[in-house]
């Protein structure tokens, strides 16, 4: 028998708002939270248009004389780590910190502050780099900082794994938790990519929305007229706790985590191939780690990033694998809200598919106007629905050939 595996706090901050309620009530109201890039010049970029977290005071988590030690990312990590503690309630004394753990993925780490030393190095020289750059730009620290401002003494790793970083995180720490090396594990992921390198660096591959005059309706996943996909920053955390160390404090009990599966499709390192039989491999692999039938699933929170080749053979793999079931399954892209928070992505999409089992309300793929040939599931077009589901699956693939999905359902003692 598998240590069972509950969710029992959450946390987010997405461009569609600086908690999680806003960004839930974003997501369900059909709302953009993509603009114009606001964080630099952005004359000369081929796509200018980003998702931001708009009126973010980074004072509100860590003192204004300490900020230039930390990169955003990090930043963004402990504030969300703030609102996960208060939400999950649970207080980390010296008798427990040593079950309790840290796995924050990250795409990009701290690469604003990459940006900024290298520029300092070129201009000045080596003696004005600051002593805070490395300490700032490495990944772990997202879950460093978390775990020494909670007191967390567990297991710390950080996953890095491109746009599947925070699905890969929390799969990792699913199955920590599993193997009985922790009782609780905080997990997620952030990122903080909106820079002048990140944003070029994307423009070059050719994989961003260019429909900078209107910035809302850049993000269409699975329409016709969809472009490349459009940046966004964020992070997404949540508390997993083993069932027995949960119920013993009283923990309030969002979900279940039932299911991961985690495949490569050692075929290039930016592009899916076709039919994605890799993303139908993971898939599967998290349908029988559930210890289900494909008929089981209820809703799909799609990769979907709204580039052409992904969006296409997301939805072929998504046909292949549940056959004729797939004419049952309800299926939406946030990112279409959202737009693609990279390693912090897949967790902001598995917090609202645990929002959707909870509320009974699946949020809509927006922008969904002309869905294209082969696009062909219920992608719930343009507006929330109110639909009872009970097992709820959320898809992240990432540059590298990795994919990973994990599925949650409703809580039953």
């Amino acid at each position: 028998m598998k240590r069972r595996v509950v969710v029992t706090g959450l946390g987010a901050m997405t461009p569609l708002g600086n908690s999680l309620e806003e960004s839930w009530a974003g997501a369900v109201a059909g709302k953009s939270g993509i603009g114009p890039i606001t964080r630099f010049d952005a004359t000369g970029f081929s796509s200018r248009v980003v998702g931001e977290l708009k009126n973010f005071d980074p004072t509100q988590y860590v003192e204004k004389k300490e900020i230039r030690r930390y990169d955003n990312f990090a930043i963004y990590a402990l504030a969300t780590g703030q609102m996960l503690m208060q939400d999950t309630a649970l207080t980390i004394t010296p008798e427990i910190a040593e079950r309790v753990g840290v796995l924050i993925g990250t795409g990009m780490g701290g690469i604003k502050t990459l940006e900024d030393e290298v520029e300092v190095l070129h201009q000045t020289g080596p003696r004005k780099v600051s002593p805070f750059a490395v300490p700032a730009i490495v990944p772990n620290l997202g879950s460093g900082h978390v775990s020494i401002r909670f007191g967390a003494k567990g297991p710390i790793d950080c996953s890095v794994t491109a746009c599947a970083s925070g699905t890969t995180a929390i799969g990792n720490a699913y199955r920590t938790i599993l193997y009985g090396d922790a009782d609780a594990m905080i997990t997620g992921g952030v990122e903080a990519p909106v820079t002048p390198l990140g944003v070029a660096g994307f423009c070059a591959m050719r994989a961003l929305s260019t429909r900078n005059d209107e910035p809302e309706r850049a993000s269409r996943p699975f329409d016709r007229a969809r472009n490349g996909f459009v940046l966004a920053e964020g992070c997404g955390l949540l508390m997993l706790e083993e069932l027995s160390f949960a119920l013993a404090r009283g923990a309030k009990i969002y979900a279940e985590l039932i299911g991961y599966g985690c495949t490569s499709d050692a075929f290039h390192m930016a592009q899916p191939p076709a039919g994605h039989e890799g993303a139908g491999r993971s898939m599967q692999a998290a349908i029988r780690d559930a210890g289900l039938e494909v008929t089981d699933i209820d809703y799909i929170n799609a990769h979907g990033t709204s580039t052409p080749l992904n969006d296409l053979y997301e939805a072929q793999a998504i046909r292949n694998l549940f056959g004729a079931h797939a004419d049952r399954l309800i299926v939406s892209s946030t990112k279409s809200m959202t737009g693609h928070m990279l390693g912090a992505t897949g967790v902001v999409e598995a917090i609202f598919s645990i929002k959707a089992l909870q509320e009974g309300i699946i949020p809509p793929t927006i922008n969904l106007d002309d869905p294209d040939d082969g696009c062909d599931l219920d992608f719930v077009p343009n507006t929330a629905r109110h639909h009872t589901i009970n097992t709820a699956m959320s898809n992240s693939f990432g540059f590298g050939g990795v994919n990973a999905v994990v599925i949650f359902k409703k809580f039953q003692p």
